[in-house]
């Protein structure tokens, strides 16, 4: 089991409910979970050091309290915080804007992909609730995600009239219908978790937080009991291809299963399936 006392972090909870599973909840549920300057910075620091503990092969992602996932930015603490200076043109305005939006974007990658190595596990998320604007960026960047009948999904940005961090390149890529994507964002029209079902924004869809909340927990138990090699793998080649023609994708299949067949992970699998046991992997 992950020790959670290591893992302390601004507006978080990390907590170990199962072997190899860690569960991070966005913890501000008097302000519906938005994200405030000190989420930006700590959500890349938390998965990172998530990614280097042996300990965890999968992560249950949620939000803290009855409302809401994540009601996305709050404006009124990001524009206090942000303290933008004079600049003495246009252009070096323009500049920090955009370094400003590209450390957003990095925040939320994190999840998919940490910037210092591949992270090591899956991210399964529970959706509840609000899941508007930003706090609908932060479940693109998961593997696998789960909802409640009552969640509200909205892309907000036609409405505020700003324009997007970066959910609507990860929107279309997920396997959603393009034609769908498109009419979400232009009209910021809300949908629910049986339609999130049907266009494939989510994979299953619960009548309470409670049942969602356990049914995700086994989906990452599960997970984590598998090789974590052959995850991380998968993981690896299928992230990799989703964006990339099919002979770019079968090459590095090559290449990355080449590299493991000789795995202990392999023979441990054989040995269990010939004995009819359950396979104990190593750590990574």
């Amino acid at each position: 089991m992950g020790d959670a006392s290591k893992y302390q972090y601004k507006h978080f909870k990390v907590d170990f409910p199962a072997e190899y599973v860690a569960h991070v909840q966005l913890d501000r549920p008097e302000k519906m979970n938005s994200l405030n300057p000190a989420m930006w910075e700590n959500l890349p620091l938390l998965f990172n050091q998530l990614s280097r503990d042996e300990n965890v092969r999968a992560v249950m992602l949620s939000g803290a309290g009855d409302r809401a996932f994540c009601a996305g930015l709050d404006v009124t603490s990001d524009a206090a915080a942000s303290g933008w200076p004079d600049f003495p043109d246009h252009a070096r305005k323009i500049w920090a804007m955009r370094r400003h939006i590209a450390e957003c974007q990095a925040s939320i990658r994190s999840i998919e992909k940490c910037e210092k190595r591949r992270s090591f596990f899956s991210t399964v998320v529970d959706l509840h609730g609000v899941v508007y604007g930003g706090g609908l960026e932060i479940p693109l960047a998961c593997d696998i995600r789960y909802c409640t009948t009552n969640a509200r999904f909205c892309i907000k940005e036609t409405d505020v009239g700003l324009a997007n961090v970066g959910g609507l390149t990860w929107l279309p890529k997920i396997g959603v219908s393009y034609s769908w994507a498109k009419e979400m964002t232009y009209t910021a029209r809300v949908w629910q978790g049986e339609e999130a079902l049907r266009v494939g924004f989510v994979s299953k869809v619960f009548e309470t937080k409670d049942e969602l909340l356990q049914n995700g927990l086994e989906l990452a138990k599960e997970i984590a009991s598998k090789s974590p090699l052959a995850v991380q793998g998968s993981k690896a080649i299928m992230d990799f291809s989703r964006d990339r023609p099919v002979d770019d994708g079968l090459h590095f299949t090559a290449t990355w299963t080449s590299a493991f067949a000789d795995a202990e992970d392999v023979k441990t699998a054989m040995t269990s399936g010939l004995k009819r046991t359950k396979p104990k992997f190593a750590k990574l």
